[in-house]
């Protein structure tokens, strides 16, 4: 609902590096990854001592903090709600870990495609 594409540049960068830091710090190796401008893309191996759900509130909420500590002007644009929108998918890998990680380095080209997709749908007819 209130997703919001500002996941570029520095911003993207930063992002990266704190998700990045949270997953070595509960000992989660990250298998793939990509920041899309809108949501981001995690292949994970989480300990068999962590919870998935304790695991994704820790990594959302703590990289929710960290990234308005370390962006501060972000307050103003979200307001008192959070960085990341409520819900995650989650589901497990077994065999076909090559493909969940193919999709996941080709889903950046998949979402650009939709984007134009999206621009000439929404394009007025009636102008050249």
């Amino acid at each position: 609902k209130y997703r919001r594409k500002i996941i570029f540049a520095s911003l993207r960068e930063s992002i990266g590096e704190i998700l990045r830091n949270l997953c070595t710090y509960k000992g989660v190796e990250i298998l793939e990854g990509h920041l899309m401008p809108d949501h981001v893309h995690m292949l994970v191996s989480i300990p068999p001592k962590i919870s998935v759900s304790s695991f994704m509130g820790y990594l959302k909420g703590k990289s929710s903090l960290m990234i308005f500590d370390k962006h501060a002007n972000l307050k103003y644009k979200f307001g008192n709600r959070k960085f990341w929108a409520e819900g995650y998918y989650v589901s497990t890998v077994g065999l076909n870990e090559a493909t969940i990680k193919k999709y996941i380095q080709q889903q950046e080209k998949h979402d650009i495609m939709q984007d134009k997709l999206s621009t000439r749908e929404y394009a007025d007819p009636f102008k050249g």
